[in-house]
């Protein structure tokens, strides 16, 4: 019985360390940024929320008709960077894309299905 017993505390330990050793899910994805809503671009299937705070840009693309998974990304870039876009298939939002901004100007992109948005130099 105890041989049963220390077996199924090895496992119990053992399995953790297995969840943690797999690559992190969506959920573990922020999904909504920090600051304040500065801008919003609306456009046929979804929106995109952009969010500011001191040095920082924020943006998330969200579904205007949430409910089977679609492609949804959004898509970040300051003046003189490169930009850092994240999508996946996902019933409304995207995961969230923060850059280093400054004070320099910034686009956005959004697209939901085949939807998109581009907003050209804002924040400027």
């Amino acid at each position: 019985m105890t041989a049963g017993l220390a077996t199924s505390g090895v496992l119990g330990l053992a399995t953790p360390a297995v969840a943690e050793a797999a690559p992190p899910n969506k959920a573990s994805v922020p999904m909504s940024c920090a600051g304040r809503a500065v801008r919003t671009f609306p456009f046929a299937t979804g929106i995109v929320v952009v969010y500011k705070r001191p040095g920082y840009v924020c943006a998330v693309t969200l579904a205007k008709r949430p409910g089977g998974r679609q492609d949804i990304s959004v898509t970040v870039q300051a003046r003189g960077n490169v930009p850092v876009k994240r999508g996946w298939k996902h019933a409304w939002t995207s995961p969230a894309v923060t850059v280093h901004a400054g004070h320099r100007c910034v686009r956005v992109e959004g697209r939901v299905g085949r939807g998109e948005v581009k907003s050209g130099w804002i924040l400027c």
